[in-house]
């Protein structure tokens, strides 16, 4: 198997990508904005994959939020509000705030279950600090380590209660990072100290399954390296410091946050410690030279993608009365945020 997930180029799978994929045996997939048109469609297309491997319980992920951060939009699929509306719930009401988050993410799960979809790369566990730029933002659980982490279980609570796994992210925190690592490489400059913040949600939830990296570089650890390609913060920071024993993804290996050819940062990621490759644009060359670029799955690796697919269920049909009650409790729990907004 290889130690990536790819991205598709449509709404159906070509020719090209089913050989490929069958060649691959990729570890997952990751669906975007352009493999979606509607709910019969999209479960479809999930169908393909799973018949591809010969096993329903694949990983299939998507970047389902809520707020800016939604490839499902309506009118086929509800909106859901970012991350946001619950740290302000949390601020008057905590308990309320936490069963809020999970009764949101149940409702959202029950969406990607039905069309096939098993992993959800939500949810971030980075702390917001003031002055930060603007690309975690509204999409960040609050600037409260321990509450972070609190509303980010009920979230992870919520998804699985649907068979859908979550994602914690960006290990090892991305909250103070000054600019967009899309675009380019963030460099934090804070102290072994202060990232104590950062990293108590991850410690918190160190138990999750699935984790992903953030491409940005630490001098405190690293004033070379962006996490995603450094042994001393995968190996030493993630597994060890933070306890981290679930599969690490790397966030997107296309971002302009790293440097060299796909396949030269692909093989840094995974030689740094890095379980598995995260490509997302579908390009058939890229895909190609990350199979060709890292070795087969290590046999540790494989095991915790099984882990992290042990509570996955396979695709089944919609309960339209049982997903408006969440989302009639949700509102019904976040209605003093919602009435002063």
């Amino acid at each position: 198997m290889t130690p990536a997930i790819f991205g598709l180029t449509g709404t159906e799978l070509t020719a090209d990508e089913r050989a490929f994929f069958a060649d691959a045996d990729p570890a997952g997939y990751i669906l975007f904005g352009r493999n979606v048109a509607n709910r019969a469609q999209l479960r479809a297309l999930t169908d393909s994959l799973r018949a591809i491997h010969g096993r329903d319980r694949l990983f299939i992920c998507i970047d389902q939020e809520g707020g800016r951060v939604a490839r499902m939009k309506p009118p086929e699929w509800p909106a859901y509000p970012a991350g946001e509306l619950f740290a302000r719930l949390f601020e008057v009401a905590p308990a309320s705030a936490i069963q809020a988050a999970r009764l949101n993410a149940h409702a959202l799960a029950l969406d990607l279950a039905e069309v096939g979809i098993s992993v959800d790369c939500t949810p971030l566990l980075d702390v917001r600090q003031p002055g930060a730029h603007d690309v975690i933002g509204d999409r960040a659980l609050g600037e409260e380590p321990l509450r972070v982490a609190a509303l980010a279980r009920g979230i992870l609570d919520g998804l699985r209660a649907a068979g859908v796994e979550g994602i914690v992210k960006h290990m090892p925190g991305h909250g103070r990072a000054a600019s967009d690592s899309h675009k380019e490489l963030p460099t934090v400059t804070a102290s072994e100290a202060e990232l104590e913040t950062d990293l108590a949600p991850f410690r918190a939830l160190a138990g999750a399954p699935v984790a992903m990296t953030g491409h940005i570089r630490f001098t405190a650890w690293d004033g070379d390296n962006p996490a995603t390609q450094s042994p001393f913060v995968v190996q030493e920071v993630i597994r060890k410091r933070i306890g981290f024993d679930g599969l690490l993804l790397t966030d997107d290996i296309d971002m302009e946050a790293l440097s060299g050819t796909i396949p030269e940062r692909s093989a840094r990621a995974i030689a740094a410690g890095c379980d598995v490759v995260l490509n997302c644009w579908a390009k058939m060359a890229d895909m190609a030279g990350i199979a060709a670029a890292l070795p087969t799955m290590t046999d540790a690796t494989a095991a915790r993608l099984d882990r992290a697919l042990a509570h996955v269920r396979p695709p089944h049909g919609h309960d339209p009365a049982l997903h408006a009650a969440l989302l009639a409790e949700r509102d019904a729990l976040a209605a003093p945020v919602l009435a002063a907004a």
